[in-house]
């Protein structure tokens, strides 16, 4: 259920503790923000020595008001953070900003410290913003509690660094936006990174909402919150570093060794529809781009240059970003060279070939027939524009009425439209960008905007975890693993759970040859001897058993049917236990050779049928499933089915902190499991 933080944006009235008069103090720093809303609501400076602040006077205590004040900031040190917090408690405050700093991320005892705090504001019907934060700001309340004032704008910042946030804030206003709130979320000890996305879904002055994040806290409320946020048409930027590598440095499978941070992380992006970039200055220009389009289709890219090798340079970045670069229909470019010189390039990318210097409304023209045709999403200019003013008067006056002019042709079209300049300073660039058309200093930085925007999908709401089975697993050798998951759905060959040889030997008999044999002892089989494949004769399965005797001393083994793997293709199925996000589902290219290949997709689990099939279409070997050199194409129903099957299974049972099927055969004829990993959590 989303917290009420009306308190926390919209107080009647709010007191600074720690107020000081020294200008190398936050509270000093927030006392001169706070004074700036002194006509909109209460403002109480509290200084213990009771000495005029910013020449106003002080309280000693909160205990000198006569009324409750709604929220309060404080900046004294971590040895008295404790006592103002029930302090301002006592004081009926509903909000606290603790802007001091020295618990949670000093180690135990600070955080042990901070969680105790944390259970008396919970108790108390309050609420707690940080420790170790920036403050808050509400340009919709005129809410100015921050170390630094910020520009009014469309955009949510919320960042768990406040270095972080003043970086991204500069990027940002530098290309003209500003804030509708800004939050520094410090520890999120109790608000976290959900809470505060989830405040800005209903918020009507928040258009998109930018977050940078470190530590998920719950990663699954964090993706609902997002969710809903892209939902309600509010696009979400993320930039993150870490969240999961600890749970990476434990694992024991395959799975484990393939998964990382950034994969997890990703995986909920995708879920939630987020925006995810690498780099402040990516976000900057990812969000400015969506403020001026919104969500669009952008992967084919019509490219618009006046020059060969601006065009060439183009096309390479851009299809090197992910995007393509497709050929124009024969009707568009018949269009465009009835625009242009004999000599220009009109099959995409589109190449003035001098245009510009003599006619320098051809842009608006080309502009207008590539963005009109049905097989172009989105278009990028780049090259010299912004400087054929330099060459006269006229021409100044011109390139600027055209700058004007294809501002409204992009707006007009719909298609998110981006232009490189080297010349960027110019006042032509400046009307563009004045305009919503996003002006970029380096090629690079346009494609990748646009990769940005095309990597986000549409949200799609997580499935509920389900209820704990009343039998839990208590097992994890490989026959425990195969047993669990056939009952769930998922084929496997025809096998029996065997003791000693004579076992073996009747078992092969009854099952037929040829057999697999698998020792039931350790997690990978394959890299220790523990698995013979082909057993043909009695004679081969005794070998085998002998070998495995000697070397391994299992306690006990699994004879198995050989499986017919003529026209399969071996895949991974694979669920691990992210602190963070929950269960995420890893599908690949299976076999020995997976770690080698590292073809996977993710998913946070359990997965449904449709983003199974998704997952496989992702893989880069996506078309050996689909059938390539003759042969059939493998039954992806029959592999998506599994699939959930397998992550639902992991996923109903908490003590599963890893399942893995590796390999699965897929066949044209359905799916079969032929070995399996499980490991079993505290």
């Amino acid at each position: 259920m989303t917290r009420d933080l009306t308190a926390l944006f919209d107080p009647k009235s709010v007191a600074v503790l720690g107020a000081s008069n020294d200008e190398t103090k936050y509270g000093n720093w927030l006392s001169v923000q706070a004074m700036r809303m002194s006509d909109t609501r209460t403002v109480h400076l509290v200084n213990r020595r009771g000495e005029s602040i910013l020449g106003r006077p002080a309280l000693r205590s909160l205990a000198e008001l006569n009324e409750p004040v709604d929220l309060v900031v404080v900046t004294v040190p971590a040895h008295g953070f404790e006592a103002a917090v029930d302090d301002a408690l006592a004081a009926g405050a509903r909000a606290i900003v603790g802007i001091t700093a020295g618990f949670a991320e000093l180690g135990a005892d600070g955080r042990a410290l901070q969680d105790s705090i944390v259970e008396r504001v919970r108790a108390a019907g309050a609420m707690l913003l940080g420790p170790n934060c920036l403050g808050v700001l509400d340009s919709s309340t005129a809410l100015t509690l921050a170390s630094n004032p910020l520009p009014p704008g469309r955009i949510a910042l919320l960042s768990q660094s406040g270095n972080m946030a003043l970086e991204l804030s500069g990027f940002l206003t530098a290309r003209g936006h500003g804030f509708s709130r800004f939050v520094s979320l410090g520890n999120q000890a109790d608000l976290g990174a959900a809470d505060l996305i989830g405040s800005c879904v209903d918020h009507p002055d928040t258009d998109l909402i930018a977050v940078y994040c470190e530590d998920f806290g719950d990663g699954r409320a964090f993706v609902a919150a997002a969710t809903a946020a892209v939902q309600a048409g509010k696009p979400v930027l993320l930039l993150a570093v870490g969240g999961s590598a600890a749970s990476i440095r434990g694992a024991q499978s395959h799975t484990g060794a393939l998964t990382s941070d950034a994969a997890v992380i990703d995986a909920a992006c995708h879920a939630a529809g987020i925006h995810r970039v690498a780099s402040p200055r990516q976000l900057a220009d990812t969000a400015a781009t969506l403020l001026s389009y919104g969500r669009h289709a952008v992967h084919r890219v019509g490219v618009i240059a006046d020059g060969g090798g601006h065009a060439g340079l183009a096309c390479d970045v851009v299809e090197a970003a992910g995007l393509s670069v497709p050929q124009f229909a024969a009707e568009l470019s018949t269009v465009v060279r009835s625009l242009l010189p004999p000599s220009a390039g009109v099959t995409n990318p589109v190449d003035l070939a001098g245009a510009g210097e003599q006619d320098i409304t051809s842009f608006v023209s080309v502009l207008d027939a590539v963005l009109d045709s049905p097989d172009i999403d989105s278009v990028l200019i780049t090259g010299y524009f912004g400087g054929y003013g330099d060459y006269g008067e006229g021409l100044f006056r011109a390139e600027l009425d055209v700058a004007a002019r294809m501002a409204n042709v992009a707006h007009a079209h719909g298609k998110p439209v981006v232009v490189h300049t080297m010349r960027g300073a110019s006042k032509a660039a400046r009307v563009l960008s004045d305009a919503g058309v996003p002006v970029f200093a380096a090629v690079e930085d346009a494609a990748m905007t646009l990769a940005v925007l095309d990597r986000a999908t549409a949200p799609r709401p997580l499935q509920a975890l389900p209820a704990r089975p009343e039998q839990p697993v208590t097992g994890s050798s490989y026959w425990d693993a195969r047993e669990l998951v056939r009952a769930a759905g998922v084929a496997f060959p025809r096998a029996r759970l065997v003791r000693d040889a004579d076992e073996a030997h009747a078992a092969a008999g009854e099952l037929g040859y040829p057999v697999a044999l698998k020792e039931m002892r350790l997690l990978h089989k394959s890299d220790s001897g523990g698995v013979a494949l082909g057993l043909a004769t009695d004679e081969e399965l005794a070998a085998a058993l002998s070998r495995m005797q000697d070397t391994l001393d299992p306690p006990g083994y699994c004879v198995e049917s050989m499986a017919d793997v003529h026209n399969g293709v071996e895949l991974i199925i694979g669920v691990q236990r992210d602190p963070r996000f929950g269960p995420v589902a890893m599908v690949g290219v299976g076999g020995i050779y997976t770690e080698v290949l590292a073809d996977v997709a993710f998913a946070l689990a359990p997965v449904d049928f449709d983003t199974a099939r998704g997952l496989l279409e992702n893989l880069r070997a996506a078309a050996l499933l689909r059938g390539v050199r003759g042969r059939p194409p493998v039954d992806l129903a029959a592999a998506g089915a599994a699939i959930a099957a397998i992550t639902a299974t992991a996923v109903a049972h908490p003590e599963i902190a890893e399942l893995e099927i590796n390999p699965l055969l897929v066949t044209p004829d359905g799916a079969l499991g032929l070995d399996a990993r499980m490991v079993l959590g505290a």
